[in-house]
């Protein structure tokens, strides 16, 4: 497989062209040749004129690609090694949605030809590719896997915003149905990963690491917030007890905060899942969710039990949020617990404005119902730093001041304005 695709006798073929395939198809593009594919015809017209819908890459990065975008089943038959990187998100119960991988899993079936090689990249529990996806694809195509085509798992590690760690500068985990099928897929992989792959023992393996790295960061952040709650009640700043603890050479260094997002704030819940299908309960790690899931409600309950102090008439108060994604510096506003701020203090029926210079407005109206306005007056009772955009970093205490009135309060959850707020309260996580 991998000297007919290095030859161009053969095409690879990404499924799903979000913040995760459209890299990877664009990376693999420049040395082989591509089918980028997506269900949304809208979103591949935006790409076959260069344009990133995620905002994450420029036309630049389109450019010496030999890549087709298409939403046409038909012309994914021309594909034989197959990519999917759908997304895996869970429901409003966080119970994992497996309805896009499964999807997927029928588009390849019934494409799928002897020979061909499918790998996923879609973050799963351990052995959702081989129990899920497989007698999906096995079913539709009427193929088998080892004798008839080759199987494999190599989780994403795409992270947004991120212009350092690209996918060819980190290590990617690879894995195979078979000896021959890891080494076809892991020398597929070096063709755009410069850094090396990690050849692991079985997909249940890679697909295991990949859900335990988020699940380890989400653990550390909830245990950051859970410092911060108990400090407060001290009347101790964490960011100081951080920067003070952090002198020893062996103290981990992560932060307090809202954890959304599509990986820290769902992947926990995949494995979850998995364990209680299997019949052990998990103890620590839905600790850590219940923690960081309860984030958004505690930030807006104490800045509204602070305005009800200092404000005659809740109704009238002002609060401005600044930032909407669930991350700086990125447009994505899938799974953001600012979302959840906001409609919390709605529901004391407080004027909130929301700024961010990177979200649509009509994505965050579409998705959660509210939308983006100018930070507008100079009259907010409060200003809740919710995302550390780099242009809320220009924003200095006189011109905080400027917008809020004398007892505003000032709540920096990412604590960039630490010692620079000096005639407002400050609070911060």
């Amino acid at each position: 497989m991998y000297q007919e695709l290095i030859d161009k006798k053969a095409k690879l073929a990404v499924i799903g062209l979000g913040y995760v395939g459209l890299p990877i198809a664009l990376e693999f593009a420049k040395k082989i040749p591509v089918i980028g594919f997506d269900i949304n015809d809208g979103r591949v017209q935006m790409m076959r004129k260069c344009i990133d819908p995620s905002n994450e890459l420029t036309k630049k990065d389109f450019e010496g690609s030999d890549i087709h975008f298409t939403s046409k089943l038909e012309e994914l038959k021309e594909a034989k090694f197959f990519i999917v990187a759908v997304p895996t998100p869970v429901d409003q119960h966080n119970v994992p949605d497996l309805s896009p991988v499964k999807n997927a899993s029928e588009t390849i079936g019934k494409v799928l030809k002897k020979g061909d090689y499918v790998v996923f990249e879609s973050t799963v529990y351990p052995g959702c590719t081989e129990e899920d996806c497989l007698p999906i694809i096995e079913k539709l195509s009427g193929l088998k896997r080892v004798t008839d085509f080759k199987l494999g798992y190599s989780p994403e590690r795409i992270n947004p915003g991120d212009k350092t760690h690209t996918l060819a500068k980190v290590i990617k985990v690879v894995s195979g149905c078979d000896d021959e099928s890891l080494d076809q897929i892991a020398k597929v992989y070096e063709l755009v990963v410069s850094a090396g792959v990690h050849r692991a023992s079985s997909i249940k393996v890679a697909e295991a690491a990949k859900i335990i790295e988020n699940t380890q960061r989400d653990l550390n952040i909830a245990l950051m917030n859970e410092l911060s709650i108990i400090f407060d009640k001290m009347g101790i700043n964490t960011y100081e007890v951080l920067e003070a603890a952090g002198t020893k050479w062996n103290f981990l260094k992560f932060y307090p905060g809202l954890v959304g997002g599509h990986c820290i704030g769902v992947d926990p819940y995949y494995l979850t899942y998995k364990s209680s299908e299997l019949g052990f309960d998990s103890k620590v790690i839905l600790a850590g969710r219940y923690i960081n899931d309860g984030m958004s409600l505690y930030v807006a309950r104490k800045v509204v039990r602070y305005i009800t102090k200092t404000v005659s008439n809740i109704h009238a108060a002002r609060v401005l949020v600044l930032g909407a994604t669930f991350k700086e510096n990125v447009s994505d506003i899938r799974n953001s617990k600012v979302a959840d701020v906001v409609k919390e203090l709605q529901s004391f029926s407080v004027n909130v404005d929301v700024h961010d210079p990177y979200a649509s407005s009509e994505e965050l109206m579409h998705e959660y119902g509210f939308g983006l306005t100018e930070i507008n007056g100079t009259d907010y009772d409060a200003v809740i730093l919710a995302v550390s955009h780099e242009p809320y970093k220009q924003m200095d205490q006189a011109y905080l001041e400027s917008i809020t009135k004398p007892h505003a309060v000032i709540y920096d959850l990412k604590g960039l304005y630490r010692d620079k707020i000096k005639n407002r309260i400050y609070w911060s996580l």
